[in-house]
């Protein structure tokens, strides 16, 4: 942050200084006064070396495959012998070493790999006794980078030519501080404008982790993360700050990755539209040009021959032709236009916009490697900032408009989802009055049950009804097929269809045969029924429920198929003898199917091991062993008094 606050502060220090420049001088070693050549020797370091075998300065041309090479300078510097603090100011974006009369001065970045800082502008101390030979001799030890840094203007930023400057020091760092706040004046609006997008792209972050389901938001999100990234980058370096070209190819590397990934994929989500394959295509050869940036970061300037040499046929033959195509999305993934609903039309135009944007973009960018306006260098280089300036703004205005629209639309669906959770407690407390927590008196029978959905509202569903015409207990267990509350209405309509036929007949075969006839069409239902009298005679059918457990041990019952199956089913009934102290387990697939972690299921073995425990030691069992859908547990003693447990 403070080096930050140095890029505002400076600048006012910097015209104070520059006062009195005229009257104190400083000097300027232009490129003609130098010769290079190619390779690294430090010998040529020497101020005696013979230069008869190399080149002028201003003919030598950076190239992928001569990353090293050596300038030699000759000039003047006798004026500086008079200066309080003398010293050489170099601008290079290269890591080099500087020499004067032969002797390291110092240097920036590394010569192996040519990492260097975009604090480029560096000012080093000359020694008074080098400063008497006249001319002297300048010699830089310099590594190239491979200059695979691609996208955006960070290429045209850091193509500025080398500038030698002798003088004072503090002139000279005042030299600095003007050429710091004119570049970065320039991308200070441009800066602020993004800052502004990161902080809706955090909005909409914290709009998606309350909503999960809206994907878009994520994505828009994302979107505005990865241009804020890609825009203070350069910012950053247009303000020369002090940090790594490696660092700086990540950002952009992860910038352009993130944005390519989620702007493309935001606007057919947007559109409520499947992203077609051919989308995906496109985006993975637009991550081409990306992929350079990466390679920087990671090799630096010694970069593969093969990629060196592919650079330009991958990047403006492959991967811009593939982000200009993809920057027309809006006008597919919106069309036909007549469809689109009123809400959604600004909204829809708003993005179109945005996608005018960068067609203009992509089109200069690419254009200008292939077609060439006279009296201009690069087109490109001369719209950049401008064509950022159009992009950002259309983005904070698109932007804007989205969030006013996803704001309102949240709160439609926080009102909406607040109404069905109302409806689902409502659905809850009706459940629990028909599946009640306190059961009836049941004489002869000591009988406990626990029942525990894995949702607000659950499908399983039991009744204990006691017949006071033979003094037998009805008790009929079930599970509807399905979760939620769609399966919790239809178990509330089959408990009332049980009590209803209860009054007509307790017959288990009976009562099954009825449920099942009223279900055909909507949907599958397996269920239990148990008939059991007071000295202890059970009748049980079964219609494809789990089979209970007589003391520990799986009772064996005829097959047959759920409820709802097929009509016109009879129900074979099986008759067993409860003896006092004997019991039977009824439970639902909850228990057996409950799944921990590993995925391993609770199974018929563990359930078997505990089938003689309380209901509420079975139940939570399989609940912590990790349950996974609706549990219901009932277990039923011959007991010798009259007993109504409450579960």
């Amino acid at each position: 942050m403070h080096k930050l606050l140095l890029v505002f502060l400076v600048p006012t220090a910097a015209f104070t200084a520059l006062a009195p420049v005229r009257a104190r001088s400083y000097t300027t070693i232009s490129p003609q006064q130098c010769v290079s050549h190619v390779g690294d020797d430090p010998a040529w370091a020497a101020p005696s070396l013979d230069e008869s075998g190399w080149q002028p300065y201003t003919e030598w041309k950076p190239r992928l495959d001569q990353t090293s090479v050596w300038v030699r300078c000759h000039a003047d510097l006798g004026p500086l012998r008079g200066v309080a603090q003398p010293a050489i100011q170099i601008s290079l974006y290269a890591s080099y070493q500087l020499y004067l009369q032969g002797k390291l001065l110092g240097g920036s970045g590394d010569l192996h790999n040519g990492n260097f800082s975009i604090d480029s502008i560096r000012s080093f101390r000359a020694p008074a006794e080098l400063l008497e030979p006249s001319p002297a001799t300048l010699a830089l030890r310099v590594t190239y980078h491979s200059a695979l840094v691609t996208g955006g203007p960070i290429p045209a930023l850091m193509a500025r030519p080398m500038e030698l400057r002798a003088g004072d020091e503090d002139i000279l760092d005042a030299l600095r501080a003007r050429t710091v706040l004119t570049r970065s004046s320039s991308y200070f609006e441009i800066a602020a404008c993004y800052g502004v997008i990161g902080v809706l792209g955090i909005m909409l972050l914290g709009l998606f982790f309350y909503d999960r389901e809206r994907r878009e938001l994520m994505l828009l999100s994302t979107t505005c993360l990865a241009m804020t990234t890609l825009r203070l980058n350069e910012f950053s370096t247009a303000a020369m700050l002090d940090y790594s070209l490696a660092a700086c190819a990540c950002l952009v590397t992860l910038g352009n990755l993130l944005l390519t990934a989620t702007q493309y994929a935001f606007i057919w989500v947007l559109a409520g539209r499947r992203i077609p394959r051919a989308i995906w295509i496109l985006i993975s050869l637009a991550f081409l040009a990306h992929a350079y940036s990466g390679i920087d970061a990671v090799i630096g300037a010694f970069g593969p021959s093969f990629l060196t040499s592919q650079r330009d046929n991958l990047v403006y033959g492959i991967s811009l032709p593939a982000h200009l195509v993809l920057s027309f999305s809006p006008f597919v993934a919106f069309w036909p236009y007549q469809a689109i609903s009123r809400r959604m039309r600004p909204i829809a135009a708003l993005c179109m916009l945005w996608a005018v944007a960068d067609i203009t973009w992509f089109t200069v960018q690419g254009g200008s490697h292939f077609l060439h306006v006279p009296g201009v260098q690069n087109l490109f280089v001369h719209w950049s900032v401008a064509l950022i300036e159009v992009r950002g703004f259309t983005t904070a205005g698109v932007l804007a408009a989205l969030l006013g629209l996803l704001f309102r639309e949240q709160r439609q669906v926080t009102e909406e989802r607040a109404m069905l959770a109302g409806e689902m407690a409502s659905a809850r407390e009706i459940q629990q009055y028909l599946i009640p927590e306190k059961l009836p008196p049941t004489p002869g029978l000591a009988i406990e049950s626990v029942y525990q959905p894995s949702r607000e509202v659950g499908g399983d569903f039991f009744q204990v009804l006691h017949d006071l015409r033979d003094a037998s207990t009805l008790i009929i267990v079930g599970d509807v097929a399905g979760k939620g509350l769609q399966a919790g209405m239809l178990a509330a309509l089959i408990v009332g269809a049980i009590r209803t036929a209860f009054k007509f007949t307790s017959d288990p075969g009976k009562i099954l045969a009825l449920l099942n006839d009223r279900l055909q069409g909507r949907g599958l239902v397996t269920c239990l029924a148990l008939r059991i009298g007071g000295d202890g005679t059970a009748e049980l059918a079964n219609a494809g429920h789990l089979p209970p457990y007589l003391n520990g041990k799986e009772l064996a019952l005829d097959g047959a198929l759920p409820l709802g199956a097929v009509p016109d089913v009879a129900f074979q009934a099986t008759r067993v003898k409860l003896s006092e102290g004997e019991s039977l387990l009824f439970v639902s697939d909850g228990v057996v199917e409950a799944r921990n972690s590993a995925g391993e299921l609770f199974g018929f073995e563990r359930t078997a091991a505990i089938s003689t425990e309380s209901a509420q030691q079975i139940a939570g069992a399989a609940q912590a062993f990790g349950q996974e859908d609706d549990i219901t547990v009932l277990t039923v003693a011959r007991a010798p008094e009259l007993e109504a447990v409450t579960g």
